[in-house]
């Protein structure tokens, strides 16, 4: 794994563990609602154990690719940065929030191409 490679695993391991943080713990905060254009408070707080849940699986997204980094194991790191990829596309298409797109699954394919075109 190459240096870049490896910040930008972090880089998207980092991201996947600030999600969990704003769905697990701020989802019903006003930075929580604000973050994720959540109808209401009530909204918010009618639906906080899934926001849990889904913090959780974010979670172990980022353990995965942590885990890659630590035992420099680019077949770990392409399968989670492709459950990943798979994830921000899946969001973006079913909450009709292109910006999913773009913050999940744009840093994890650029991710991906590094893992396959630098070692």
């Amino acid at each position: 794994m190459s240096l870049l490679t490896i910040i930008l695993i972090a880089f998207v391991a980092l991201e996947h563990l600030y999600f969990l943080y704003l769905e697990m713990f701020l989802w019903t905060k006003p930075k929580g609602i604000k973050a994720f254009g959540l109808k209401s408070e009530q909204f918010a707080e009618d639906t906080k154990v899934l926001a849990a849940n889904q913090g959780l699986y974010n979670g172990f997204l980022a353990a995965g690719l942590i885990f890659s980094i630590i035992q420099k194991d680019m077949d770990f790191a392409i399968f989670f940065l492709v459950c990943v990829t798979i994830a921000g596309i899946y969001g973006s298409y079913s909450t009709k929030q292109i910006k999913l797109f773009y913050f999940q699954a744009v840093p994890a394919i650029i991710a991906l191409i590094f893992c396959f075109f630098t070692n």
